[in-house]
Parts: structure tokens; sequence; C-alpha cells
């Protein structure tokens, strides 16, 4: 009998896989407790890569659909530095009120460490609440991160979010996968 691998290749052992998932769900608390600026100073590394790819519907013979090269968001530490630094100003139309947040982080898989670093798998389902909104913004997805080891902990050096929808139900997108 085979043993089916992950897209990752061989999985990280117990310890390595908890690790990863603590760091995450504390990446989560602060995202969701609007402590972003301690997100991004402790948590994000300054050669970070910030991408959520377009995402088109098409045929299972024509591959996911994502849009190679096409991005909702493409960025750095510096414009993830420059749109938190907005949010703090306190005049940000975009999230002033700020947005309510709550980040579900599941299926982790890490895979084994290389160099300092993991590539870590993981499901998020992303729900959003502005203002008197009655009606939720939802946004499921998978992400593929690169942590690269700190010491004692991790940061993030790279993050792919890979939306399940093609089309987002949102006026803006000022929020952090």
């Amino acid at each position: 009998m085979s043993v089916i691998q992950s897209g990752l290749g061989p999985l990280a052992d117990q310890a390595l896989r908890e690790e990863v998932t603590n760091w995450l769900l504390i990446e989560a608390e602060l995202l969701d407790t609007m402590r972003e600026r301690e997100w991004l100073d402790n948590m994000v590394s300054k050669d970070v890569v910030y991408q959520l790819p377009l995402r088109e519907t098409v045929d299972r013979a024509r591959g996911s659909g994502f849009i190679e090269g096409a991005f909702h968001l493409d960025e750095n530490w510096g414009s993830l530095n420059s749109r938190l630094s907005q949010t703090e100003t306190g005049h940000s139309w975009a999230e002033d009120p700020p947005s309510r947040t709550r980040h579900y982080v599941a299926n982790v898989r890490a895979g084994l460490m290389r160099d300092g670093e993991v590539q870590v798998r993981s499901n998020l389902l992303l729900y959003r609440t502005r203002q008197d909104d009655t009606v939720p913004q939802v946004f499921p997805g998978e992400r593929h991160d690169v942590l690269v080891r700190t010491g004692d902990t991790f940061q993030l050096k790279r993050r792919v979010i890979y939306l399940d929808t093609t089309a987002i139900a949102s006026h803006n997108l000022a929020i952090f996968f």
C-alpha cells in the first residue's frame, strides 16, 4: 500500500506541525483583535511577498482557474506597512470604523523544514462584518505560506491566498488574510 502525500511532499513531524499551528492561531488572534501593527512588526518578514491571485471559472481541463501574474493584492512589507499606517491615522475611509473579522484556520499541513523555512498550507474562512451591515462577507480559501525560523518562532516570508470565489463581494480589501 502506498502512502498518499500532501502537495508539500513529506509532512513535518507532530512537534513542528503543532508549533506552526500555534503560530497561525496567534496570528489570527492578533488580526481579529485589531493588533495588526504587532502582527506586521513581529510576525512578518521584511522581505515578505503577500498575494491574492485573480480567479476565473474554467473547465477542469484548464486547471484551477487562477490567472498567472494577475492579483487582487500583490504586496510587500512596505505596501502592507503603508496600508496599515493609513488606518492608524484615524482618517481611513476604508477601515474607519474598522471591520470586525474572525479568522478560522483549519487543515494545517506543514512540510519538512529546509534551510530554516517551512512550507505551510492551511484552509481559511475569513468572516467579516462592517458597520451596521446585517449580511457578513465570507472569504473561504486556502493559504500557501512560507514561514522562516527567527529565533524560537517564525516570520511570514510568503503568503498566497487562493480564494474559492471568483467574484469578491466587498467594497474593499483593506483587511489582512
